[in-house]
């Protein structure tokens, strides 16, 4: 069947690395607790991932800085917190000298809001941002973090010299920006495998991987899809909690069994098995808003109360994976309208949308409501 068979310099030296992998480094700096220097228009902004920090990190990062640190947030966690914005991308608050650690925890992370009841109110600041602060949020979440972020308060322009002095990394700001775009375009097929399924044996995996490193998406190939007709399509974002454990708090799981079930019964289709833990925020994140659904609140208001927007995916992998595999049109099998839309958008036709759901239980009747009413999911 055709088409399915250099060094980075520390302190904002930017060396022969392509920008995909550099963004991929500073993501793992990041996650180490170490500042990154998130470089644009020749000046560099020193960030520490505010989940991550500790009193010593503070202490370097404000050493380097030079003066007073802030948290950065996004318009979503500002707007769980009250908190005034000033920049449309980004809400600057100014915090103590020394920075108070338990005070940056609260601030980032939701799941302690119900037992910190009078946090607040919180000044935001008008003055111009002090760097790329944005492309240094984004990069928090690429890295599965929570996108909270403690920096300098006011620009430092020498920090690049700093920050090398002190060893850190830099990544340029316009490489996280193209950082979704570069790793679809950069995607390599690696390997495939036949890989029988329980009630669907005529299967083989086909393995996806960016260029400049990062999560590998998979292709389960059903059969032997007529290239020439619109193929039937399931996009699975992963779920370790539904797809492996069974969990019943979402209907993750049963879509993705009934989704090879149904290629089965048909002869043909391909599921794309996609690194998009949680709807694009990761799993430590996923099962952050599980606990605040535990306090009360719907999956999406979850997702908003931690930074997120309600959706955080891109499906340019998707695009380019089934391009890869000589796909030209597609049924696709969904409930969701963002999906068709987007598919289309990148270039694949989705001739029909094939109807995908299951009955709901005890645990996921609001998740699936919710799905309908505030995401117009089709139920």
């Amino acid at each position: 069947m055709a088409g399915i068979n250099g060094v980075t310099m520390s302190g904002g030296q930017i060396g022969t690395v392509p920008g995909p992998a550099r963004v991929e480094r500073a993501g793992g700096e990041l996650r180490r607790g170490l500042p990154v220097l998130v470089e644009a228009d020749g000046g560099a902004l020193p960030v520490l991932a505010a989940e991550r920090a500790n009193v010593e990190s503070l202490a370097n990062l404000a050493a380097l800085c030079g003066g007073p640190l802030a948290i950065y947030l996004t318009p979503a966690r500002a707007r769980t917190l009250k908190i005034r914005l000033y920049h449309p991308e980004v809400a600057v608050v100014p915090l103590g000298t020394p920075a108070d650690l338990g005070q940056i925890r609260h601030l980032a992370d939701p799941t302690s809001d119900l037992a910190q009841p009078m946090m607040g109110p919180f000044a935001s600041d008008r003055a111009p941002l002090p760097g790329p602060v944005a492309e240094a949020l984004a990069l928090a979440k690429l890295a599965g973090l929570l996108p909270a972020l403690v920096g300098p308060r006011a620009a430092v322009p020498d920090a690049a010299r700093r920050g090398g002095g002190a060893g850190y990394l830099g990544v340029a700001a316009a490489d996280i920006h193209a950082f979704p775009e570069a790793a679809a375009q950069g995607l390599e097929r690696v390997v495939a495998a036949k890989v029988p399924l329980a009630g669907a044996e005529a299967t083989r995996i086909v393995a996806f991987r960016p260029a400049g490193g990062g999560p590998e998406n998979l292709a389960v190939i059903v059969g032997n899809p007529d290239l020439s007709k619109p193929v039937l399509v399931r996009l699975h974002s992963e779920c370790f909690t539904g797809d492996l454990l069974g969990s019943l708090k979402c209907d993750c799981g049963d879509q993705l069994r009934g989704a090879l079930a149904l290629m089965a019964k048909e002869g043909a289709g391909i599921l794309l098995y996609l690194a998009q833990e949680g709807r694009g925020i990761g799993l430590l994140n996923k099962l952050r808003a599980y606990a605040l659904q535990d306090q009360g609140y719907d999956t999406m208001d979850a997702n908003e109360r931690l930074g997120f927007e309600v959706d955080e995916r891109l499906f340019l992998v998707a695009a380019q994976m089934l391009k890869m595999l000589g796909v030209t049109s597609v049924r696709l099998l969904t409930n969701n309208p963002l999906k068709v839309e987007s598919l289309a958008a990148l270039g694949v036709p989705v001739v029909e949308r094939v109807a995908h759901s299951f009955p709901s239980n005890p645990h996921n009747e609001r998740y699936l409501a919710v799905k309908a009413e505030k995401g117009g999911h089709q139920l």
